[in-house]
Order: structure tokens, then C-alpha cells, then sequence
């Protein structure tokens, strides 16, 4: 099957062909792994290389377990959990308290999400934001990550977080009322 065909195939669809053909999954692979270093960095503020080992880790864990893929489930809230469950394992090996990234267009996500940017009231910068969110208790900084800088449904939320829908929406308020609290405390 031509390259081209592939590339215009949905996730679900390449993940089964992936099974026969390998070069099926190293499309997914592309057209995924902008948005999953992105996102493995503002959940656990290692370094670019860091989030390339994890990355490739995580894509041999998704190889391996294709055949487990939940067709019920979009393709990516799987491997955004692969990744996600990856990338937390490996944060607890290093024991280490994360710093979270936040790159310029997510600051631009954030000012522009009313919700969080309104409960918030930011009289903060980037740099302050990015400490606040990494001195967020772990359940939270997920959260405020997977909804806020992934811009994740709660459904894909809770996919990924492996969480009711409804702990999902608590988590994600109570890791606002703990940000007003840590940028109160801590602000410019």
C-alpha cells in the first residue's frame, strides 16, 4: 500500500494495519511525535533528549500492544496513556520534583481558555505559571496539562488518566482553586 494512501487513513485504521505492516505504524509515529514530546515535556520538564528516549520507549510499548488497541477507544487517548503512563514511570525513577514547560503557544492557549485564565485571574507571567503548575500535587498537574495545554476532551481525559469523567472534571477544579492559592502565595 502506497505511503500516500497511509497517510490519509484514520489512526484507528492504521493501527490494525500496523499489526502486518510495520511502515503503517511509523506513520502514526510522525504524525504524533510533535504533539507527544510537547506534551511529555510539560508533564515532567525534562530535558528535549529526555522526551525523545521516553518518546521511543513508549512507541515500542504501543508496537508491542497493538493487538490490546480497544477499537471502542480513539487512537490517540491510547497512546496518549502509553505515553502518559510512560513518562510518570519514568519521573518516579528519578525522583525528582518536575518542572513544567511551557513553550509560547501554550501560554497563548491558556490567555485564550477563558475558563482557566478568568478562575485564575493571572496577574502572573509564563514563568510564574510554569512554577505554579509544577508545585501542583501530581494527579493535578496531569490534569491541568491533559485539559489545558493538550487541549483534551474530559472523555480523552479520562482514557488516558484511566479516571471516571466526573473525578476528572474534580481533579481539573480543584487543581484551579490550588493554582489561585500557590500564585497568590507565590506571584510576581
Amino acid at each position: 500500500m502506497p505511503s500516500e494512501r497511509m497517510e490519509t487513513m484514520a489512526d484507528e485504521e492504521l493501527a490494525s494495519l500496523s499489526i502486518d505492516k510495520s511502515e503503517a505504524f511509523g506513520v502514526l509515529m510522525q504524525r504524533y511525535q510533535i504533539r507527544l514530546l510537547a506534551y511529555i515535556r510539560r508533564l515532567s520538564g525534562v530535558r528535549s533528549e529526555d522526551a525523545e528516549d521516553i518518546l521511543q520507549d513508549s512507541y515500542i510499548k504501543a508496537y508491542l500492544n497493538l493487538r490490546d488497541f480497544d477499537k471502542k477507544l480513539k487512537f490517540s487517548s491510547w497512546l496518549y496513556r502509553i505515553v502518559h503512563n510512560e513518562t510518570i514511570s519514568e519521573w518516579r525513577k528519578r525522583k525528582a520534583r518536575p518542572s513544567v514547560i511551557l513553550e509560547s503557544e501554550d501560554w497563548d492557549k491558556i490567555k485564550s481558555e477563558g475558563d482557566l485564565y478568568d478562575s485564575i485571574v493571572f496577574e502572573s507571567d509564563k514563568e510564574h505559571l510554569a512554577k505554579a503548575i509544577a508545585k501542583l500535587p501530581e494527579k493535578y498537574r496531569q490534569a491541568i496539562v491533559l485539559k489545558y495545554l493538550e487541549e483534551r476532551s474530559y472523555e480523552e481525559i479520562a482514557d488516558i488518566l484511566r479516571k471516571p469523567v466526573g473525578t476528572v472534571g474534580t481533579l481539573i477544579n480543584r487543581a484551579k482553586k490550588q493554582l489561585q492559592k500557590i500564585l497568590k502565595i507565590y506571584g510576581p
